[in-house]
């Protein structure tokens, strides 16, 4: 993956776009989720992919509540509380 710099400037509400060319590149669209991460002095921007509450594994996933847990911790909690 290349690089890619675009300098954008926040509005007067805070908020900033993301330009669309970005968008497509990355397959992020509309009504997808964005996680804001801070890394020292970084902020990352990536696109949400929920995983499980446990591991953060984003595979074999099951929704129980509102809630992502994968079959692996949903197999340690039965072997737990039998």
């Amino acid at each position: 993956m290349h690089e890619t710099s675009i300098i954008c400037k926040l509005d007067k509400l805070g908020r900033l776009t993301f330009p669309t060319k970005m968008r497509n590149n990355l397959g992020i669209y509309y009504g997808d989720g964005l996680e804001f991460l801070v890394n020292g002095e970084q902020l990352v921007l990536q696109k949400h992919a929920p995983g499980c509450i446990f591991c953060n594994s984003v595979t074999d996933g099951i929704e129980y509540k509102g809630k992502e847990i994968c079959t692996s911790c949903l197999n340690d909690i039965k072997a737990i509380h039998g």
